[in-house]
């Protein structure tokens, strides 16, 4: 354990950003699953709703320093594929 005032103060803000990162990342992920599990089912009415969540989703958790943006832009060009890959079928 740290013994200087510094140190300590740093353990605890690093136990502060640690939840903080542990909630949006949470947050993300389940966001992302649902929309994968939409898109396994085939329907298209509810993967296009879960789309918009998950593309605001991924916007938020670039604004927080979760995900950088181009990691971003990769997820949400290979979900809106898939997403309109769906209709095709």
């Amino acid at each position: 354990m740290a013994n200087h005032l510094s140190a300590l103060k740093r353990a605890r803000q690093t136990e502060k950003r640690t939840a903080t990162n542990r909630t949006n990342t949470s947050r993300l992920r389940g966001v992302l699953r649902e929309l994968r599990e939409a898109i396994a089912k085939g329907d298209k009415a509810a993967a296009e709703t879960s789309y918009r969540a998950t593309v605001s989703a991924l916007d938020k958790a670039i604004q927080k320093g979760v995900l950088h943006k181009n990691t971003a832009a990769r997820y949400k060009s290979r979900l809106s594929a898939r997403v309109r890959a769906i209709g095709a079928k």
